[in-house]
């Protein structure tokens, strides 16, 4: 039923965004509708490309008008399936933020900008140096992600440490609600009190909200020319952990830290043609960018070069020559890191894994690869074992398609009431993202009729 009456809302979208930026071809459409690891994919009914939030505003009141549901997907990295549609149920329209690319002029006085949500975390990065500034997310598929995207998943990537994740650089928000409404805070005052920051519920919301059109961000002072870049080899993350705090004098001066494994450093060695960067094999490597030259004890094993960023920043890249991935973002308590480790091989058995991440957040990306793409990965065991050990399901990625079964595990029922009773409030027909974060998210009044 909904799609015999879909037609209509199909053409109020084309009077409104133009036909050209409705796709329907199922050749076209279908990389809209298959995630980066190729875990999720199902046909879009169509691929609408708005290029204004008074766009993406038409396009929802149609399809709410008729019980489409709705999936924002901006560069479409993400590794949960939150950004394409769920399969079986009604199709979805797909609203891509990639023509939302403008912008403001870069507030020097309070060192801000505001960027639409299809801009690129390396345009945004652009963008700010123009002004001699710079935006404080950065991560490896920053020519791809969207700034859209990285606020619905609160993004946190390698400059933690320094900045924060993208939370803390969220000043307003522009977003086109359920209903088609708009809400704008991407003029807030620096102080303002008055109500719900709407803005910062959206921040980690999936777009199971609403469609962020626009991002109010914090920018700040430049990093120094001629910060170090340094790789040690250690034999546990405690180990890591300790040596990072200890290379510098401050905190202040530490703007990054990394690691990533053995098996890592093995494998886009080889992928990528790279040279095995210190005199010995180690279970673990330390990458750190610090303000001046890191404070090592003289026997470590260590190399300075700006471009062994490259090892770290290119093993997702490594991963995906293993086939299908199944990835998972953890986060966990620094003094748990390598018990945890210690035990992870046994819980994916038989398959080959690996990790790294940003080491000081205790966040954790486990790379699993083996099982086919429907093929069953020891998720529970997991994700239970991070849970056991006071940590967290989901970090940076978000929960997406892939772990709303496993929501209760960090979070307890009274929050996920209350995180529900939110979404029904907002979006009570279950239009917006449906199947992403909770469970038994399928839209309601699918089949509603315009009158």
């Amino acid at each position: 039923m909904a799609r015999l009456h879909s037609v209509s809302a199909l053409d109020q979208i084309r009077d409104a965004v133009g036909a050209e930026h409705v796709l329907t071809d199922p050749d076209i459409t279908l990389p809209f509708g298959t995630d980066w690891t190729g875990r999720w994919s199902a046909a879009p009914l169509a691929v609408v490309r708005p290029g204004s939030s008074a766009q993406v505003a038409a396009t929802v009141r149609a399809c709410a008008a008729q019980g489409i549901p709705l999936v924002p997907q901006g560069g479409n990295t993400g590794l949960v399936g939150g950004s394409v549609p769920a399969s079986g149920g009604p199709a979805a329209v797909v609203v891509s933020t990639g023509r939302l690319t403008s912008h403001s002029a870069v507030d020097q006085g309070r060192r801000q900008v505001t960027v639409g949500a299809g801009m690129t975390v390396a345009d945004v990065h652009l963008l700010a140096a123009e002004a001699g500034l710079m935006y404080g997310v950065d991560l490896a598929s920053r020519d791809s992600a969207t700034i859209g995207g990285t606020v619905a998943t609160n993004a946190g990537g390698v400059r933690v440490v320094q900045f924060g994740d993208t939370r803390a650089q969220v000043v307003g928000v522009e977003a086109v609600l359920a209903d088609g409404s708009i809400v704008n805070r991407t003029n807030a005052l620096p102080k303002d009190s008055a109500g719900y920051d709407i803005s910062q519920l959206l921040v980690g919301s999936e777009g199971t909200l609403a469609i962020v059109t626009a991002v109010r961000v914090r920018l700040h002072h430049q990093l120094p020319a001629d910060r170090v870049t340094t790789l040690v080899g250690v034999s546990s993350l405690h180990e890591a952990s300790r040596r990072a705090l200890a290379a510098v004098t401050d905190r202040a001066e530490l703007l990054a830290a990394e690691y990533l494994d053995a098996s890592g450093m093995q494998l886009v060695s080889e992928v990528a043609g790279l040279a095995q960067p210190l005199a010995d094999r180690w279970p673990y490597y330390l990458l750190i960018e610090t303000t001046r030259t890191p404070h090592l004890p003289d026997d470590a094993d260590a190399a300075v070069d700006r471009r062994l960023w490259e090892y770290r920043e290119r093993q997702s890249e490594a991963a995906s020559t293993l086939g299908t991935g199944h990835s998972l973002d953890v986060a966990l308590p620094l003094d748990q890191l390598d018990d945890f480790l210690a035990r992870l091989p046994h819980l994916v058995q038989p398959h080959h894994v690996f990790t790294f991440g940003h080491l000081l957040e205790g966040n954790v990306h486990i790379q699993v690869n083996g099982p086919e793409a429907t093929g069953r990965v020891p998720t529970e065991a997991v994700l239970v074992a991070v849970t056991e050990r006071g940590g967290s399901i989901s970090s940076e990625h978000g929960v997406g398609r892939d772990k709303p079964a496993y929501l209760h595990l960090s979070r307890d029922p009274a929050e996920i009431s209350a995180m529900r009773a939110i979404k029904d409030a907002v979006d009570p027909r279950r239009l917006m993202n449906p199947g992403v974060l909770f469970t038994s998210e399928a839209p309601l009044d699918a089949t509603m009729v315009t009158p």
